[in-house]
């Protein structure tokens, strides 16, 4: 398990930068065109399966959740960090936003028609994919979407500071063949794997994995 120190540095950390940075971490996606229309994608395998509830997991302050309630969906957030469901909720009080691991999700058993982990398994350590992998599988139902995006690389690093705010946040990049095995050891096929090449020398590039849960894997 994640070092309960650990787990208490990441909230705080995200607490500050949504007490002290509610502007930036809280604005929406207009510059990613891209992500915006793989999220039209994933809603639309989504409703496609007849279970459109979706688990936005590791939500922040909402910015992608609003985009998956205005697609459609029934999307609710949940976030270890209590400042940014606060953030999300004011921002957008229609939406339902929970506390919670995504380690040791509070949700029944194949309930979810998808869920999306949007930057947000970065913090979990490498060792605990399998066990990660194995929960998101748990709370779909079958045929349920899986969305992932994250930053390529091999590399884990500890930052100690963002926008000027002291913070402790584990951060551990991934490569998309290894997530993708993950999955498939989870009991998930695949659809789709793609790699959106760098920006500029100091932006990774970025992986976005599109998976469903067997409809014929047991609940």
């Amino acid at each position: 398990m994640m070092d309960g120190s650990v787990v208490a540095a990441t909230r705080d950390s995200y607490d500050a930068l949504a007490a002290e940075h509610a502007d930036v971490v809280s604005s929406g996606l207009d510059d990613r065109p891209l992500d915006r229309a793989l999220f039209a994608a994933f809603a639309d395998l989504v409703r496609a399966g007849g279970n459109d509830s979706v688990a936005d997991v590791g939500c922040g302050p909402g910015r992608v959740t609003i985009l998956l309630s205005r697609l459609g969906l029934d999307a609710f957030g949940i976030d270890l960090s209590p400042g940014m469901l606060a953030l999300a909720r004011r921002t957008y009080p229609e939406l339902r936003f929970e506390e919670g691991s995504m380690l040791a999700l509070d949700l029944p058993d194949a309930s979810l028609g998808g869920l999306l982990a949007y930057y947000s398994i970065i913090h979990i350590p490498w060792e605990q994919r399998p066990q990660l992998f194995a929960e998101f599988h748990r709370v779909l139902a079958p045929g349920g979407v899986l969305m992932l995006v994250f930053q390529i690389g091999d590399e884990q690093n500890h930052r100690t500071e963002l926008f000027g705010t002291p913070i402790s946040i584990h951060w551990y990049r991934q490569q998309p063949d290894e997530v993708a095995d993950l999955l498939r050891e989870a009991g998930f096929d695949l659809w789709m794997t793609a790699v959106r090449e760098r920006e500029d020398t100091e932006s990774p590039p970025r992986g976005y994995l599109l998976a469903h849960k067997s409809s014929s894997t047991g609940q």
